[in-house]
């Protein structure tokens, strides 16, 4: 694919109506530079419609070059689908975007993606399902993708940041505004330790049609797509469809028949979504990329765990034990006991119970 600078990119990006197949089909006749030096006619003659014509003739090229020297300004790189930076996922869905603005660390766009979605208005349940499916996802090499939003998207990217970090937030606003206002922080972690990723323009504010657009970015940056807790008529399911029409995997978490949550999870094993209790179930269906060498990914049970002789698990048994005890047995403080405790319940080491926790006999 031929390179086009960044202005050309951004120029044929705010043209209303230029998709990626109308791109292929006019690269097939011209080279897309010398679309901006021909006249109306010209343009027209290439097959054009008139509002298309007349939208490249009349670019606005100041405009154009104030977003470069904003993104600049503001640290924010500007990827086109021209760009070997492009992810060759991504490229490949029948509706790819033509610039993807982003920041933070961009080499995470070309790792192996999982998108975990989900309902904004989950249960305790589905939040702690999306956390820990993210931060074992993350122990198994696999980089967390989700949208930012409250709910299970958030509980998703705090689940990858408690390991380390690898998680992409895609925006239906700028790369540069926060949206919702109560992710502020979240926002920012994403920020300097993941990637926020975003097709509209830096300083676009939310807006109702652009969340659904977005979700197709969720599903086809990523190998498959996570449901956990999602309405029949969702977002999530959205990004389900995408998924399905891009010949992503799509993974539902189950729940209760009485939890109206569980529905849309429930509708898409109907229609063949696999059935997913555990991370193990994700990584059987991805771990094969690994094997024609698109990517390397780790096993998900890593040698890595608290040993025996951990203080923890010394001051733990098989009563309840709260964690006002353990700081008192371990001298610890209390985020490094909370810490721990969370490490050894995702590796089934302890059990969280109603005043505290127990070892669990084969931790």
């Amino acid at each position: 694919m031929k390179y086009l600078s960044i202005l050309h990119s951004l120029a044929l990006h705010t043209c209303k109506g230029i998709g990626i197949a109308t791109i292929d089909a006019l690269q097939m006749k011209c080279d897309l530079s010398s679309l901006f030096k021909l006249s109306l006619k010209e343009l027209k003659q290439l097959g054009l419609s008139d509002a298309l014509a007349q939208q490249l003739c009349s670019i606005d090229w100041g405009y154009l070059q104030r977003i470069e020297e904003r993104c600049k300004q503001q640290g924010i790189a500007i990827i086109s689908y021209f760009d070997n930076r492009y992810p060759s996922l991504l490229r490949e869905i029948a509706s790819a975007p033509l610039i993807l603005f982003c920041k933070g660390n961009t080499a995470l766009l070309t790792e192996p993606q999982i998108a975990i979605v989900g309902s904004r208005s989950a249960t305790a349940t589905g939040l702690e399902i999306a956390s820990d499916f993210a931060y074992r996802l993350n122990l198994a090499g696999l980089t967390v993708t989700s949208g930012l939003a409250r709910g299970i998207d958030g509980a998703a990217h705090k689940g990858a940041l408690a390991h380390d970090g690898a998680t992409i937030a895609v925006l239906g606003t700028g790369v540069d505004i926060i949206y919702p206002k109560r992710h502020n922080l979240l926002y920012q972690q994403v920020c300097e330790r993941g990637l926020l990723v975003s097709e509209f323009l830096p300083g676009c504010g939310p807006q109702a049609n652009h969340f659904p657009r977005r979700n197709r970015i969720i599903s086809g940056l990523s190998l498959g797509v996570v449901l956990v807790e999602a309405e029949i008529k969702s977002g999530s399911l959205i990004t389900a469809r995408y998924a399905l029409e891009q010949n992503r995997d799509v993974f539902a978490v189950p729940g209760s028949i009485k939890n109206p949550l569980a529905q849309g999870c429930h509708y898409l094993l109907k229609q063949g979504a696999k059935l997913t209790e555990c991370v193990e179930d994700i990584i059987e269906d991805v771990s094969f990329l690994s094997q024609n060498g698109l990517y390397s990914i780790e096993s998900v049970i890593k040698n890595d765990s608290p040993q025996e002789d951990c203080p923890i698990l010394q001051n733990l048994g098989f009563e309840v034990t709260s964690i006002d005890t353990l700081t008192q047995r371990t001298q610890w403080p209390v985020d490094r006991v909370t810490a721990r405790l969370l490490d050894l319940e995702l590796e089934d080491k302890v059990e969280r119970v109603l005043d505290g926790y127990i070892k669990l006999a084969r931790g």
